[in-house]
């Protein structure tokens, strides 16, 4: 008796054997679920379908819908995973409806197998599991498997509780989110919703404004920042004008913290702390003052200690209110409004670089310290220097059994507070592009970040050094490399600033990843203005950086498409044969690099793509990596 077909259907599958993500790596196959296996074939016009895989329905051990946000190179865009033996089959349909239609038989078709009690709902990618960032293909699943296709039902919400209950934990979509399960509730961007429960992993479950609730994934939601101020390090409470401005300038001076080494006879225990500031109560009821310590510049060129006072000022439109000092930038609260001049300084004289408070007990390492990141000093070993890099030292070291890359602030080049800004913005960054974090000592001064070694250093020595032999696939799989990591920094709205060959570094395997991004900063929209004087690459900037200090991440694609040429050119110096002023004079005339010898036209084409005078005109980093990974698989 032939075994009875449930569904046939055109779909494609990702290669389960290439190593990058690229659009040639999805292919159409004919896929046909029948009562004993789920087989799939190769179409060929005008001859018989070749069969180029079969799984017997009795070594399935888990089927579900994928729930990832990264890209999807092929045609159809909706994933489901089908994992067997010890391995997992990727399938992309051409809608939800498909997707479901395709989940629920062959979970029906297998729910008497021995099954997953956990699996992982997003992708297996370039050696990981994107969900918990496992590194072993075969590890436990972080996520409840419901063999029956359902989730038990969310919570249903005690009808006594008013939504507005000021103590009920708010969260704000970042996203629209549309139900793929029954038990799913759909997000609205910008919409408030209450979180219920916030135990699993990768789905909470949320209440919207009309009581209904369901599980939505957390990666989608943001908590909301309320107007209860008490509890930020940032605010004192019962301050006067007058006892601001001796607080901030009293930490000018170090009374507050530890000052750095001094750097003239009459700077003796200043630590330079520019951009300290607090939010305190003004003198009208209800009404909150920032108060920032900068050093301005005088007529002479020299700089003066000063305390600038802005009040929060309050705009209604409506029942709804808005917070703002510069009137441009306005905020449903005032922590988000700290929150954005602390990365923009937006009118203000300078960006709140760091909180003051009157509360001296080790306010330089609160925020940093913690279980997971912190390192004992007595852990790390020192061996030899590798050099200077743009913040400081770099050592070579040792910790907990593994070789490690230890940076340091060059004391008086930057403050501790900014060096500190730096390990926050790492440690929220993780991708297998960019080189890991693994912890930061900071028991004593200065500072150190470890990070993972990278056997083969710098990646412009790198290329110096083996001018010559290298081919062409290997100089595509370097821009491949870096493209990736510049696609996520895009996605998670960081902006790198100084992406070049000199920032990033290769590993003992020859990959490619990005070091020194840890100065970029998190930009609501995507724009970070530079303030007066500040320091940039001009070989590798674009004219809008030059002109106005004006970054974002199409500042960063013009860096990339210098750096594919400095790849493509085996680490040369852009514009060597020229100083700093007749680039600008080159660039403003129109003028580019031209195309290396080893480069092909193909990739030349991206180069000149992002070159474009008008940062709209650009590609995104998305889109580069999609070209680039098709350039890859071309014979």
């Amino acid at each position: 008796m032939y075994p009875r077909v449930i569904l046939k259907e055109t779909l494609y599958k990702k290669s389960q054997q290439k190593r990058r993500t690229s659009p040639c790596n999805y292919k159409e196959r004919i896929f046909i679920l029948n009562t004993q296996d789920l087989t799939y074939f190769e179409h060929r016009p005008g001859k018989k379908p070749t069969q180029k895989g079969c799984i017997e329905l009795s070594h399935i051990k888990c089927v579900e819908i994928v729930r990832s946000d990264v890209p999807i190179p092929c045609e159809y865009k909706y994933p489901f995973q089908v994992a067997h033996d010890s391995y997992y089959l990727y399938v992309f349909a051409p809608d939800n409806d498909c997707r479901l239609k395709w989940v629920r038989a062959l979970k029906e078709a297998t729910q008497n197998n021995s099954l997953f009690v956990k699996y992982h709902p997003d992708f297996w990618i370039e050696g990981k599991w994107r969900c918990c960032h496992q590194t072993e293909k075969l590890a436990a699943g972080c996520s409840e498997y419901y063999p029956s296709g359902a989730k038990p039902l969310p919570p249903t919400p005690d009808p006594m509780r008013r939504f507005s209950d000021p103590e009920e934990r708010i969260v704000v979509a970042l996203r629209n989110f549309s139900p793929v399960e029954d038990t799913d509730l759909p997000l609205h961007k910008d919409e408030e919703y209450f979180v219920v429960d916030s135990s699993e992993t990768n789905w909470w479950t949320v209440r919207d404004k009309d009581g209904n609730v369901g599980t939505v994934p957390c990666i989608y939601v943001a908590e909301k920042l309320s107007n209860n101020i008490e509890k930020f390090e940032w605010y004192n409470k019962d301050i006067t004008r007058t006892e601001a401005e001796s607080l901030l300038m009293r930490e000018k001076v170090g009374v507050l913290c530890k000052p750095a080494r001094a750097t003239s006879a009459d700077g003796a225990g200043k630590t330079n702390k520019d951009g300290g500031f607090i939010v305190r109560d003004s003198k009208h009821p209800g009404v909150y003052t920032v108060s920032i310590f900068s050093r301005a510049a005088g007529t002479n060129g020299e700089k003066y200690p000063q305390v600038k006072h802005y009040q929060i000022k309050v705009q209604r439109e409506g029942e709804k209110v808005m917070y703002y000092l510069a009137e441009k930038y306005l905020f449903s609260t005032i922590p988000e409004l700290i929150r954005y001049h602390q990365h923009n300084p937006a009118g203000l004289i300078t960006r709140l670089r760091h909180c003051v408070t009157g509360n001296v007990t080790n306010s330089r390492t609160k925020e940093l310290s913690s279980d997971k990141w912190e390192i004992h000093p007595d852990e790390l070993t020192l061996s030899e220097e590798l050099g200077s890099g743009q913040f400081g030292l770099v050592w070579k070291g040792s910790w907990n059994g593994r070789q490690v890359a230890v940076k340091t602030v060059r004391e008086g080049f930057m403050s501790e507070e900014e060096f500190k800004e730096e390990a926050q913005v790492m440690m929220k960054l993780s991708h297998n592009k960019l080189v890991q974090l693994h912890g930061v000592v900071t028991q004593r001064s200065p500072i150190y970040l470890v990070f993972e070694f990278m056997e083969n250093g710098c990646l412009t020595d790198f290329l110096r050094a083996r001018k010559g032999n290298f081919c062409q696939e290997v100089l595509l799989g370097m821009c491949l490399d870096v493209s990736e990591g510049m696609a996520y920094l895009e996605s998670s709205k960081f902006i790198h600033r100084d992406l070049a060959a000199r920032n990033c570094l290769v590993s003992e395997d020859n990959v490619v990843k990005i070091s020194d991004f840890g100065m970029t900063r998190f930009v609501l929209d995507d724009q970070y203005t530079s303030s007066v004087g500040s320091k940039f690459p001009v070989r590798w900037s674009s004219p809008e950086v030059i002109k106005f200090q004006k970054y974002s991440s199409k500042s960063d694609v013009w860096s990339f498409g210098v750096f594919m040429w400095e790849v493509y050119s085996e680490g040369r110096l852009p514009y060597d044969n020229r100083g700093n002023a007749e680039v600008v004079e080159a660039l403003n005339a129109g003028l580019r690099l031209l195309r290396p010898r080893l480069c092909p036209q193909s990739v030349y084409e991206l180069m000149q793509w992002s070159w474009k005078e008008k940062p709209e005109d650009r590609p995104s980093f998305a889109q580069l990596l999609h070209e680039l990974a098709c350039l890859e698989q071309e014979p």
